[in-house]
């Protein structure tokens, strides 16, 4: 508790953190006004004018459907957050197990085939491998989860790695080791909360990536199939702008500016927290 006290005190202290985690509180309460049912709910409804101008009816106006830009733009916040949240989990969550076996095993069969794995998955074009993933997962609800999960997971992998490695010889460990706790026992409870400092960080680091990938696949048509994202927004958008109009594109951007600005400052104002430097002041 006292550890997270400083944490929070620290973070309180810094104005582009707070600003950060403003902007994802107003965005996460967007999002969860869409999981209950009180924001979004006409984003398919093609019951407008086409290209309607931003009005008290209208709020962003409408696309060459008809269909409310402001409804679809919040709506894409809920499609960004569950993305986000799915993929940067559980990418971290493979990381930190695949890292955490392979830094207590070093030096063995279990970590170079870790390692190995690692760069190979590394060394392919990111977003070419993910685009290919997720074109051969087509039909499958979970294709671009899978694509994200299978490729970020290998930064935190690194990370965890060499933390474990570094933990395992300290004398708490070496300690409990001499009385004979289970090696597997010693990794769980005593290693593995000690990386928790990166394993935060690294989760907001991958939520943001994630919603930058989603909104690159659904743009080329291998994203979100079933519902609406600021990336197939900005796929409509193309034939849009060459009619002259732009309510569609300022839309999906600018919301995804601000998420992803917010996203930033607040992964920022984490690293600084978790700076060794930053705790000695």
């Amino acid at each position: 508790m006292e550890a997270a006290s400083q944490i929070l005190r620290r973070l309180s202290i810094s104005r582009s953190g707070l600003m950060g985690l403003v902007i994802v509180s107003i965005f996460f309460l967007m999002a969860l006004g869409v999981w209950v049912g009180l924001l979004g709910q006409n984003w398919s409804a093609a019951n407008g004018e086409r290209w309607a101008v931003p009005n008290a009816t209208w709020w962003f106006g409408t696309n060459q459907l008809g269909q409310d830009i402001f409804e679809r733009a919040v709506f894409s916040v809920q499609t960004a957050f569950e993305i986000g949240i799915v993929v940067s989990v559980l990418s971290t969550a493979l990381g930190a197990t695949l890292g955490a076996v392979a830094g207590w095993r070093s030096n063995t069969w279990i970590d170079g085939t870790v390692v190995w794995l690692a760069g190979v998955l590394d060394s392919i074009p990111f977003y070419l491998f993910v685009a290919a993933v997720a074109y051969a997962l087509q039909g499958v609800p979970w294709a671009m989860h899978v694509a994200m999960i299978a490729t970020f997971w290998t930064a935190t992998g690194r990370l965890v790695r060499a933390e474990v490695m570094k933990i395992k010889t300290r004398e708490f460990v070496l300690s409990a080791r001499a009385i004979g706790l289970p090696g597997f026992r010693i990794l769980l409870r005593h290693v593995l909360p000690n990386t928790m400092h990166i394993l935060l960080i690294q989760t907001s680091i991958t939520f943001v990536a994630a919603i930058k990938t989603e909104v690159i696949l659904s743009f080329l048509g291998l994203g979100v199939q079933d519902g609406v994202s600021w990336g197939l927004m900005l796929a409509e958008s193309t034939q849009e702008v060459l009619a002259g109009h732009f309510n569609n594109f300022l839309a999906a951007s600018v919301m995804l500016f601000m998420l992803l600005m917010g996203f930033n400052l607040l992964s920022d104002a984490l690293q600084d927290t978790f700076d060794p430097k930053q705790a000695a002041l």
